[in-house]
């Protein structure tokens, strides 16, 4: 295999993110072939050298994998809750150590991305990337089509302005309208507090599409493996800084 950065390599075998591993390696934490390395970016070779942490061998880099699944109202977007509350690795194949890419609160439903793969879930989620979260939201009240330039102009929010990419009306019924609304941020209930702010409070909220992947028809509760080109895909927008103005 050819030499691969260090962190790269703690971070394949899941050990750490590679923030995280530049750190044991700052620390003296890591030796290669016996030696300690506090060179952050040191180069080595996973199958020929010896590489230790805390005087131990590394495992082998873990296979990847990337799952897509429709997460439950109820079902919280962690590992484990020591409440022992449903928790969304709940839902998933046990065999590999998955982890949310991103969250979803407890009372929202919709796509969640698990991955074991650190790097991509870092890129996906870096504020410079903007990648696109496509939600549908039923809020009280009656959103007329001739309202929408008002939700698409955006609003303040205590942390700062909420402008939508997109605003879409998908129905509106007399007590309640559906919408459909892009956010690229992922600020913490920036969904929620938009349509508060707007008058709207949200009765039901569900995430339909997290950058290219959609949610499509997949039922709650249920996962599937992302196909090789979602993979790529999921890589390809990682890897594209978001340009200015509206997605």
């Amino acid at each position: 295999m050819a030499t691969l950065r260090l962190n790269k390599i703690l971070a394949q075998a899941g050990l750490a993110s590679r923030r995280e591993a530049d750190a044991l390696i700052a620390a003296g934490r890591v030796a290669v072939n016996g030696a300690v390395v506090r060179e952050v970016g040191t180069l080595a070779d996973p199958d020929a050298d010896r590489i230790e942490l805390d005087g131990r061998p590394i495992p082998g880099a873990e296979a990847l994998h990337y799952l897509l699944l429709n997460k439950p109202r109820g079902v919280l977007t962690a590992r484990s809750d020591p409440r022992g509350r449903a928790v969304v690795t709940d839902l998933v194949p046990a065999g590999a150590r998955l982890f949310p890419v991103g969250r979803l609160d407890a009372d929202v439903e919709g796509a969640l991305l698990l991955t074991n793969d650190g790097a991509l879930t870092h890129r996906l989620l870096h504020p410079r990337y903007g990648l696109p979260r496509v939600y549908e939201a039923d809020v009280a009240g009656r959103v007329r089509r001739g309202d929408l330039g008002r939700w698409r102009r955006g609003v303040m929010l205590d942390d700062g302005p909420a402008v939508p990419g997109a605003v879409e009306l998908v129905h509106a019924g007399g007590r309640a309208t559906r919408l459909r609304l892009t956010f690229t941020e992922g600020r913490k209930h920036e969904v929620k507090r938009y349509c508060e702010a707007l008058g709207h409070p949200v009765l039901r909220l569900r995430r339909v599409a997290f950058g290219p992947i959609a949610l499509g028809a997949l039922p709650p509760g249920r996962w599937r493996a992302l196909s090789p080109a979602e993979v790529s895909a999921l890589r390809g927008v990682a890897g594209r800084p978001a340009t200015r103005g509206r997605a």
